[in-house]
């Protein structure tokens, strides 16, 4: 039978957008050289990507292999205004950031500003969330709010990550990866059809590397990885009209924990200044279980999804996408950096979401259109000690759950006004229901009850409430657009993006009463101006687009040593959460492709920013000249180049690229210490690929230049930090992978 095509969103293979090789294609009067046509289905239908209005890259799993893309924080070195990162202390939990907006926090209360999609399902936390690179059919990242054609809102953007469909055909391949640090990772893929109407697959992928560096306390490695993945899913088309696809992943991450580089010398115990940026005296793991706290260092995750596509005629398609998902972590973060117990904090997070979305999907000849109802039911709980071994010692418990109940209903309508020119309207009606239940306590001891020290004695309680609190917001979109000629599109929109408020789990609401009150939802108005065109007879794309957000309320969390006592030794910490009255970012972003000859082929991509605070109340006081917009870099350039050649009975490519970052602030105020620096990152792969497509062969370079690049850190020492925590100058860094050589080995059987 003919393979399911849903007639309102075909289901294609997409090829990269802006930065990865693109082949020649033929005219059908002659040989032609041409870029080939990217689709993407941005707007929940298939279109050209040069035919879309709005703010788009994507990026095949073909062109990512060929780059030998790891997971996917290395987006940020190619797309315009994205920065994606490894929060500080952890490994896979995802700090993500595009055009400004995003989340530092992974804590319970705080939901990302870029929304996250594997398979159209939103992931609500971020533990787990920088997904590995391995079965992907594409990856989409769409800058600027993402509201009325997607189920959760999103005030920043969204980064769409879409699994690989079932082939019709039985599809055997396995791949082996070896490289710097001992790294080895092994991912095999299997599918076949059962009859004609039934298909089944799975993919198991082992990924691990010894450490950058070494832990000198304990002699593990650090910096390492050690994860165990698997997905399986199986597809049921009973006819034409239908699609039914079910699947499972399961992640296992056992990787040791991270601590940061301490650039200070410690002040009590007297440890000096490492040589190595990645080596750590780190000892919290052992320690905390020494004292008889759960010091385990392990995440699981898992999920499930039933998604079913219906034609109901040529025109309309019913779609639904049921879905659950859970994780756990356990951890242990070193505020010190050392073996002594100063500044530790084991943690746990647990979240377990529900989400069900429904969509219509409508395409005709002047009239395309998308309508849905979202509803998510979603628990975030956290648990951690805060323990100060050389103060008392006393520890600060910390145990909070916040559900989410929402429900919304958007749409989004396209009317082709003329042959050239459309006008696109949406909007979204979101309901969030955020319900606290909050405890935190003081004891004396090295830890908690919670965390197994039952000899604990409570000292005080700062926090024990209840609360719950509905936020409802309208968000609209209006989007114009204009086809000048078959190669030139422009267009302008505006569009809102809104995340609702919350509940910081940290905060002390016998000392800040307010907090029970929670904190506001941010508002962001967002202003675009675009030029999409093909040029030189197709063999040339540049894509622009020009924005500027008014960023209102942005909610800025944090937290700050506190001294109970009055002693001038801070013993405790409180958390903070500023809706920080307005920003104002605005910038150009450029994309663009040249095929030079039929070998050669140029990339780019660019962006400046101006990302300005313009209110920050601290006492009725506008300190907005002492603020900063976070994880925000002013430039950004990409450059490759990629030369592709026959060579032995298949093809080679070879791919230079350089890229660069101008200065990041880490967090709302700058600290030079834990900030980072205009750098640049080199980056090669010479891969071969045999005719048939069998064999793929590959060589691939990271950060070739070496450079030290801060991605986090902790400020609670030396160094312009806001406050200080512990006796022993705590202050960390956190670093990017260095200088990495892989080889990789692929078969399709």
């Amino acid at each position: 039978m003919k393979a399911f095509a849903p007639r309102s969103a075909v289901a294609l293979a997409v090829s990269l957008a802006s930065a990865l090789p693109l082949s020649t294609v033929q005219a059908q009067d002659g040989p032609a050289l041409a870029l080939e046509e990217v689709v993407v289905t941005a707007r929940r239908r298939a279109e050209n990507l040069q035919d879309v209005p709005i703010a788009v890259t994507a990026l095949s799993g073909d062109a990512l292999r060929l780059r030998g893309a790891s997971d996917i924080s290395e987006l940020a070195q190619i797309i315009p205004s994205v920065t994606l990162e490894p929060s500080r202390a952890t490994s896979t939990t995802l700090t993500a950031f595009i055009r400004g907006v995003g989340q530092q926090d992974p804590l319970a209360g705080f939901e990302q500003g870029v929304a996250l999609y594997l398979d159209d399902v939103y992931i609500a936390r971020p533990q787990g969330a920088l997904l590995d690179i391995y079965d992907v059919e594409r990856v989409e990242v769409l800058r600027g709010p993402q509201g009325t054609l997607y189920g959760r809102n999103a005030v920043g953007g969204a980064i769409k990550y879409v699994t690989r469909r079932l082939s019709d055909e039985t599809d055997v391949r396995l791949k082996a990866s070896y490289g710097s640090y001992g790294q080895l990772d092994l991912v095999g893929t299997a599918s076949t059809p059962v009859t004609d109407t039934f298909r089944v697959g799975a993919t198991v992928a082992s990924l691990t590397r010894d450490g950058y560096g070494e832990n000198l306390t304990t002699g593990d490695e650090h910096y390492d990885k050690d994860l165990f993945a698997w997905r399986a899913s199986a597809e049921w088309l009973p006819s034409e009209n239908w699609l039914v696809r079910l699947a499972y992943d399961k992640l296992n991450d056992k990787t040791n924990p991270v601590a940061g580089y301490r650039p200070f010398p410690s002040a009590v115990s007297g440890v000096p200044v490492l040589s190595d940026r990645y080596d750590t005296t780190a000892g919290a793991q052992d320690s905390v279980a020494t004292a008889g706290i759960n010091g385990n260092n392990e995440i699981d995750g898992e999920g499930a999804m039933l998604s079913v596509d219906w034609n109901l005629s040529d025109t309309t398609t019913l779609r639904s996408i049921s879905a659950w998902r859970e994780d756990y972590t356990e951890s242990v973060i070193d505020f010190d950096g050392l073996e002594v117990i100063d500044f530790d904090a084991p943690v746990i997070y647990d979240n377990e979401q529900f989400s069900q979305e429904f969509q219509l999907l409508y395409n005709a000849d002047r009239w395309n259109a998308v309508a849905g109802f979202y509803y998510l039911d979603a628990t975030a709980s956290n648990d951690f000690d805060v323990v100060l071994g050389q103060i008392g010692p006393v520890t600060a418990y910390t145990g909070g759950t916040v559900d989410t109940e929402a429900w919304s209903v958007f749409a989004d309508v396209t009317y082709r006004l003329t042959d050239a020119l459309a006008l696109s309207l949406g909007g979204r009606y979101t309901e969030d229901k955020r319900t606290a239940d909050i405890f935190r306590g003081t004891y004396l001891g090295f830890g908690s009850p919670f965390f197994g020290n039952d000899t604990a004695l409570l000292l005080a309680t700062t926090s024990d409430y209840e609360a719950e609190k509905t936020y409802t917001d309208f968000s609209p979109r209006v989007n114009l657009s204009y086809t000048i000629n078959d190669d030139t599109t422009v267009y302008g929109s505006y569009s809102q993006g809104w995340k609702a408020g919350s509940f910081d789990p940290r905060g002390a609401n016998f000392a800040t009463p307010e907090v029970e009150r929670g904190f506001d939802p941010e508002t962001l108005d967002s202003w675009e101006l675009g030029l999409k065109t093909t040029w030189l007879d197709g063999r040339a794309l540049t894509n622009i687009a020009v924005f500027y957000s008014d960023y209102q309320d942005m909610q800025i969390p944090g937290s700050v040593g506190v001294d109970s006592d009055g002693d001038g030794v801070n013993d405790g910490f409180v958390g903070t959460v500023t809706n920080a009255g307005q920003a104002e970012i605005s910038g150009i972003e450029v994309e663009g492709n040249v095929l030079l000859s039929e070998h050669f082929s140029v990339q780019l991509a660019m962006s400046l920013l101006d990302a300005e605070i313009k209110e920050w109340l601290l006492n009725g006081v506008n300190v907005a000249d002492q603020r900063a917009v976070q994880n925000t870099p002013e430039e950004m350039l990409y450059l490759g180049v990629t030369y592709t050649t026959d060579f032995a009975a298949g093809d080679l490519t070879a791919k230079l690229n350089w890229s660069y970052k101008g200065d990041v602030t880490q967090f709302e105020a700058p600290v030079p210490v834990i900030d980072q620096e205009a750098y640049d990152v080199i980056n090669a792969s010479l891969v071969w690929m045999s005719g048939d497509e069998q064999w793929l062969v590959g060589l691939h370079g990271k950060n070739l230049g070496d450079e030290d690049i801060k991605t986090a850190g902790y400020c609670f020492g030396e160094g312009g930090c806001p406050s200080t925590l512990g006796l022993e100058n705590n202050t960390t860094v956190f670093y990017a992978p260095p200088r990495t050589l892989t080889a990789t080995v692929e078969y399709r059987f």
